[in-house]
């Protein structure tokens, strides 16, 4: 079975991101999936692409309409 990450985890991890990397923070999420990918591990890749959602999401200049604020 696999672990499953909390919807709250990941979006700590995408703020850490951002905090850490500033405008980068997508791009270096983006860095982190490939290379778990590249491991073979498809879980990791699937949590740090959830991150790079969620990095995305914080990233946005305004909320479309419809969308939540974070």
């Amino acid at each position: 079975m696999r672990p499953v990450v909390a919807e709250i985890d990941i979006w700590r991890a995408a703020r850490l991101m951002v905090q850490r990397h500033g405008a980068d923070a997508a791009t270096e999420a983006a860095m982190r999936a490939d290379e778990r990918l590249a491991a073979g591990d498809l879980d990791g890749q699937a949590t740090w692409k959830r991150i790079l959602a969620a990095i995305e999401g914080l990233q946005k200049a305004a909320p479309g309409d419809g969308e939540a604020v974070h």
